[in-house]
């Protein structure tokens, strides 16, 4: 008879997620997953493989948690350019928020460490900011076509100069001690890039608020 495994994979990968988020890959080490996991070390190997391949995991589950945000928020019917702004806006809030600033952004973190010599985490990173980028430039294009974004912006560009502000807002609410940096250059990108007033046309509903 197999015997059934006596702990939650998905709750242990969500752990393993949020020591690589908060340490790093270098810094953590098998006895140190094995002490915050609270599994053994066979067991980590017979269901995740080794260090690496938890790490991979574990940025792949990341990812994924965070193209599922940003699908919602900017998917939804009505005007684009106030959803696109409040995108923005939140990566910045959460940049210079005390409780995220020592952490940053897993997947940032994932490239400035590993991404220039591990082919693996550096496709899954881009990955990432190839999803949001599209995200981004539906957003636009869709701004556009209801009359929200002039003719003469390349949403291509825009969404690409948006993500990149993103990546680097997340790069230095993490060591900056001053919550106002990040801030006022997303106030001042959103500013340059998108106009001050929604013209929407009448036959753009605005979008509902979503349902308890």
């Amino acid at each position: 008879m197999v015997r059934s495994k006596e702990f939650d994979p998905d709750a242990v990968l969500q752990a393993a997620l949020e020591l690589f988020w908060r340490r790093g890959y270098e810094a953590t080490s098998m006895a140190d997953l094995v002490g915050h996991l609270g599994i053994g070390r066979a067991s980590i190997y017979a269901t995740f493989g080794n260090k690496r391949q938890l790490y991979l995991r574990a940025l792949r589950r990341y990812d994924e948690a965070q193209r599922s945000a940003l699908l919602w928020e900017l998917t939804r019917p009505g005007p684009a350019l106030p959803a696109v702004r409040a995108v923005v806006r939140r990566f910045a809030a959460e940049a210079g928020a005390d409780g995220v600033r020592g952490d940053g952004c897993f997947l940032t973190n994932a490239a400035a460490e590993l991404g220039a010599h591990d082919p693996d985490v550096a496709r899954q990173v881009d990955a990432g900011w190839e999803s949001l980028e599209v995200l981004l430039h539906s957003a636009l294009v869709r701004a556009r076509v209801q009359g929200e974004l002039p003719g003469d912006r390349d949403p291509r560009a825009v969404a690409r100069m948006l993500l990149v502000l993103m990546q680097g807002l997340r790069v230095v609410g993490k060591a900056s001690a001053d919550p106002d940096r990040v801030r006022d250059a997303a106030e001042q990108a959103l500013a340059s890039a998108l106009p001050a007033t929604l013209p929407v046309p009448s036959g753009v509903l605005a979008a509902a608020p979503p349902s308890d």
